[in-house]
C-alpha cells in the first residue's frame, strides 16, 4: 500500500522498536512536527546519501523507517524537543520537494516478518542485550523489552554498536531477523577482533 509522508533526512538509521530523540528548529520541519501531532501521524526518517542535515534538502536512503512522535516539549518558540519511536520499515518510491524545502515521499510499508523467537545459537546476543539495558537503563528502550524476539534483540543491538551509519542501514535493509543476528554477530566479532 502507497503513502504519502513527509521524510526526514538524517545522518542516523532508525530501526522499528527504536527511540530517537530529536531537537527541531528548521521551519519546515516545526510545521512537518506540528502537523504529525495534530493529526497523530508519522513521518520517515531516512539515512543521508548526500548531503547534510540542515540547509538544502539531503538526499534520503530508499529504505527507511517511519517514526511516531511519543512526547513533546516546546522549551521555546520555534523548537520542539521530540521523543519519536521507529514503527515500520519502507522504501521509498518518489520524492519531491515542497516550496518551503520539506521532502514528500511517496512510501511502500515494508511488510514485518513473522515473529520469531531467539534459537540458541543466539543466546550469547540476547544475554549481551539483556546486560546493555541493565547497564544503560531500560527506561531508554521501549517498553516492555522483548528479549524473546530476535528482530527486537537484533534491532536494538544494531542501534547500539559503534560502526558507520552506513552499516547500520545494510543491517536495517535484512527485513530478516535471523540474518540480523547472524550480522550482528559477524560485526561485533569484527569490533573485538579490531581491538
Amino acid at each position: 500500500m502507497a503513502m504519502e509522508i513527509p521524510i526526514f533526512p538524517l545522518g542516523t538509521v532508525l530501526f522499528p522498536g527504536g527511540r530517537l530523540p530529536l531537537r527541531i528548529f528548521e521551519p519546515r520541519y516545526v510545521e512537518m512536527t506540528k502537523a504529525c501531532i495534530r493529526d497523530n501521524t508519522v513521518f520517515g526518517v531516512s539515512l543521508i546519501r548526500a548531503g547534510y542535515e540542515a540547509g538544502t534538502p539531503a538526499v534520503p536512503s530508499e529504505i527507511g523507517c517511519t517514526a511516531r512522535i511519543v512526547d513533546w516539549d516546546v522549551p521555546n518558540p520555534g523548537l520542539f524537543t521530540l521523543n519519536t519511536q521507529g514503527e515500520t520499515v519502507f522504501r521509498l518510491k518518489s520524492r519531491r520537494t515542497q516550496d518551503d524545502g520539506l521532502i514528500v515521499g511517496e512510501i511502500e510499508l515494508i511488510e514485518p516478518p513473522d515473529p520469531i523467537g531467539v534459537p540458541e545459537r543466539y543466546e550469547k546476543l540476547q544475554q549481551l542485550l539483556r546486560d546493555l539495558v541493565h547497564e544503560i537503563g531500560a527506561e531508554n528502550f521501549t517498553r516492555p523489552p522483548r528479549f524473546d524476539d530476535a528482530a527486537w534483540v537484533g534491532s536494538r543491538l544494531a542501534e547500539l554498536l559503534p560502526v558507520q551509519p552506513e552499516r547500520k542501514q545494510k543491517l536495517l535493509e535484512a527485513n530478516d531477523p535471523l540474518r540480523l543476528l547472524a550480522e550482528v554477530e559477524n560485526l561485533l566479532r569484527d569490533l573485538r577482533d579490531d581491538r
